[in-house]
């Protein structure tokens, strides 16, 4: 049974014992070592450096920090010559935290390909589309997609090509014109989109280019099952596309032919086209695309073509790469897609609320110092600090009760916690003093460095106001 090591703060101290009993059964031997801080969140690598002297953690096989703690661990663990893992946030995620690690399932692997269309291509130069393609690689994209458009001319659709394949990219041209899908066959694309049954001649011609094919419409499905039939003849590899309609124009019908064209043909690939979804419903794209990567990793598909073109669809690349992972996780560890991730939890989460309000009233009771801390329940928002306790649901309600009316660098940033407090009591999420949101795959986390640079100068600010101490 490993012995563990828990750094903390005076404040948070009675309360970590009390979490680390409830584990039960115990699956390991700890204890606590107040480190000399008030909060625990204040710690840092090189504080745990200096306070913590080698005798302190003889005979323990690992130290674990609060989730807050900033620093390089690993570096500090080399130096101390022990494992230190950084925890939870909060002390109330520790037993789940100790549960995970025992059966951590990874999420480094899928099989789903990402076909990221850059739908404005032909009025782009190559220097814009080698950019965007950057961008989409960045996000997660595997296949950068040419967008041809109807009538429109796209003179240097040879020069793109050349261009990403230069830079080491993977290319598909999206055309349903045959003279177009012909250059790009010439120019070694690595993909031709879309083919129909009267232009498979491209397929058979160039056959370093993989096909994507697709139902001609004026047939119907049985004429892609007939260019499956078809290539499969001629020896030529390609994906198929039934194509997914969007909603109320078929889309149910839809995902049942991608169901059937898997049953038919258990050993193709198959491609799906997700933006006839995502682009086309004024409805959040995280939860849509976790449920198309589900279906999508159902029925083996290969491949996903995706666009980014509509505001509220800036992100589906990040959030279509983070499902496939979690779909692909879950099919072959046959286990829900649940606790494997909170890249999908954009909105609200879980358990936003971890502290109840009789919890914080003994946490507030115990502080002594001006210092302000901002908690949320499901009661409201509640700042405290040594003269005691206020609660409220909007930011407005604090202003007066704070005394911080003639301090405008204090005033700022409570005002900026506050209403980060607001936006996570409303939405229920969690809330962390100093930590921003955290918003999943929708957006860049706010980076640790950005956060340390800006808030010493403020709180500096603060500490030499001489009402901070009335």
């Amino acid at each position: 049974m490993d012995r563990i090591l828990f750094l903390t703060g005076r404040l948070a101290k009675d309360s970590l014992e009390t979490t680390l009993k409830s584990i039960d059964p115990p699956a390991f031997s700890w204890e606590i070592y107040e480190i000399g801080l008030q909060v625990a969140g204040l710690m840092t690598a090189d504080m745990i450096e200096r306070r913590l002297e080698p005798a302190r953690y003889a005979g323990f096989d690992k130290i674990i920090v609060p989730g807050r703690c900033r620093g390089d661990l690993k570096l500090l663990g080399e130096k101390l010559e022990i494992s230190i893992l950084r925890g939870p946030d909060e002390l109330k995620d520790i037993p789940n935290f100790f549960n995970r690690r025992g059966k951590k399932i990874e999420m480094d692997k899928h099989d789903i390909q990402i076909f990221a269309e850059i739908t404005d291509a032909t009025k782009l130069t190559t220097e814009e589309i080698l950019e965007r393609a950057k961008d989409f690689e960045r996000s997660g994209a595997d296949v950068i997609d040419l967008g041809c458009l109807p009538d429109t001319e796209f003179p240097h659709l040879e020069a793109s090509i050349a261009k990403l394949k230069k830079h080491g990219f993977k290319v598909s041209v999206d055309s349903l014109n045959p003279s177009e899908l012909e250059r790009g066959a010439i120019a070694q694309a690595d993909y031709l989109l879309s083919l129909v049954p009267e232009n498979l001649w491209i397929a058979e011609k160039y056959r370093k280019s993989i096909p994507i094919i697709i139902p001609d419409n004026t047939v119907g499905i049985d004429s892609l099952y007939k260019s499956i039939r078809h290539l499969k003849r001629m020896g030529i590899d390609f994906m198929a596309d039934s194509i997914l309609d969007p909603i109320p124009f078929g889309f149910t019908d839809s995902v049942v032919r991608f169901s059937k064209l898997r049953l038919m043909f258990p050993e193709i690939k198959i491609l799906v086209g997700t933006g006839n979804l995502t682009e086309l419903i004024d409805a959040d794209t995280m939860g849509i695309n976790a449920i198309l990567l589900g279906i999508c990793s159902e029925i083996r598909a290969s491949a996903v073509l995706t666009t980014q073109v509509s505001d509220h669809a800036k992100s589906v690349i990040k959030e279509i790469d983070v499902s496939r992972r979690v779909m692909f996780a879950s099919r072959e560890n046959q286990v829900l897609p649940k606790n494997l991730t909170n890249s999908m939890l954009t909105i609200h989460e879980k358990r936003p609320f971890p502290d109840s309000l009789e919890e914080i009233k003994i946490t507030a009771q115990n502080v002594k110092d001006p210092n302000f801390r901002i908690q949320i329940t499901s009661d409201g928002l509640h700042v405290y600090n040594r003269d005691g306790l206020r609660s409220g649901q909007d930011p407005f309600q604090f202003f007066e009760k704070l005394g911080v009316e003639e301090d405008s660098s204090h005033a700022f940033y409570l005002g900026v916690e506050l209403a980060r407090a607001e936006i996570a009591w409303s939405l229920g999420k969690r809330y962390a003093q100093d930590r921003g949101l955290d918003w999943g795959a929708a957006a860049e986390p706010r980076r640790e460095d950005a956060l340390t640079h800006c808030q010493p100068k403020i709180k500096k600010k603060i500490r030499n106001r001489k009402n901070i101490s009335k």
